[in-house]
Formats: C-alpha cells, structure tokens, sequence
C-alpha cells in the first residue's frame, strides 16, 4: 500500500496545490471586486462633485444675470437722472431768460413812469406859469379899473 499512499499524497498535494490556487483566485478576485467597487464608488464621487461644480456654475450664471440686469437699472436710472438734469438745466436756462425779459420790462416801466411824471411835471410848471400870468393880467386890470 505505500504505493497506493503515493498517488493519493499526491492527489491531496495537488488538491491542496488547487485549493490554495483557487483561493488566490478567489482572493484576487476578492480584491480586483474591492477595487471595482472602490472605482465605482470614486466615479460617483466625481459624477456628484462634477453635478455640485454645474449647479455651483448654473447658480453663478444666475447671479451674474442678476448683477447684470442690477446695473442695467442703475444705468437706466442714471440716463433718467441725467435727463432730469438736462431738463430742470434747460427749465433754469429759460426762467434766467424770463427773468431777464421782466427786469427788462419793469426797467422799461419805470423809464414810463419817470418821463410820465418829468411830462407832468412840465406841465405843472406850464399851468403855475399860465396862472401867474392870469393873475398878473388882473391884477392890472383891477389896477386900471381902480
């Protein structure tokens, strides 16, 4: 029987040398599904870092779209503001004028006033001059009378 021993030390040897085989096998295949699943996992850290950086981008876009029509308004606003002032710059420029116009006019009016008041005046000492000439003629007709 030891030559019977042989073949099946052999046999068990090389079903030893297959089992340990097939737990390499199992092992590496134990770990090549580890590090699928550690790539897997990796991919889908970056498929959600890569989702967070559009939404992180599309958010931006917004918020630059919001600036954007921010200062669209306040260029609005200024042109408004500066047609306001080109207005109330254009009204001043008038009333100047219009004032000047009723300094004119009442300087005008008292010129008026003042040469009808030198006429009156004239014509006053035309009157007193008259009656004093009346008055003289009386006087020397009463003086001949008498």
């Amino acid at each position: 029987m030891p030559d019977d021993q042989v073949p099946s030390e052999q046999h068990r040897q090389e079903a030893e040398g297959a089992r340990e085989k097939a737990e390499d096998t199992r092992q590496g295949a134990e770990h090549d599904r580890g590090s699928a699943e550690q790539h897997r996992e990796s991919a889908e850290s970056a498929r959600n870092d890569a989702e967070q950086f559009r939404r992180l981008a599309e958010e931006a876009r917004e918020l630059r779209d919001e600036q954007r029509a921010a200062l669209e308004a306040v260029r609005q606003e200024q042109e408004r503001l500066r047609e306001a002032r080109e207005s109330a710059r254009i009204a001043s420029e008038e009333a100047r004028h219009a004032a000047e116009a009723a300094r004119e006019a009442a300087m005008d009016a008292v010129n008026a006033t003042a040469e009808s008041l030198r006429q009156t005046l004239e014509n006053m000492k035309v009157v007193e001059e008259m009656r004093r000439t009346l008055r003289d003629i009386r006087d020397l007709k009463t003086s001949e009378s008498n």
